[in-house]
């Protein structure tokens, strides 16, 4: 019979990677849904605010917290806000990728 003690420890060290990137993508994708959230949340506020006479941009700034305030971008076009955020990534570049948008439009009363 040959000896098998240590092989579960050999078989954990060769799956950790795996696991470690399975985990890495999973809060990827979390932190990527949290920011569509986001960006509606903060699309709403700035029509909403659009549509009662006030600043626009301020108001969907105002809606993110301060994190996102960095990685924001409002565009305003009649009555549409569009908001773009960037989620949190380790790697900018797969955040760039990520970015999400949202829009919302009201008409003023």
């Amino acid at each position: 019979m040959v000896d098998q003690r240590g092989q579960a420890s050999v078989e954990l060290v060769a799956a950790l990677p795996a696991l470690l990137l399975a985990a890495l993508i999973a809060l990827q994708l979390l932190a990527t849904g949290y920011a569509l959230t986001l960006a509606d949340g903060a699309a709403e506020a700035g029509a909403l605010a659009l549509a009662s006479g006030h600043p626009a941009a301020e108001a969907a700034r105002s809606a993110l917290p301060g994190w996102a305030e960095e990685h924001l971008q409002v565009r305003i076009a009649g009555g549409e806000v569009r908001v773009s955020v960037r989620p949190p990534s380790v790697l900018s570049s797969v955040g760039e990728r990520l970015t999400v948008s949202s829009s919302a439009a009201a008409r003023p009363d």
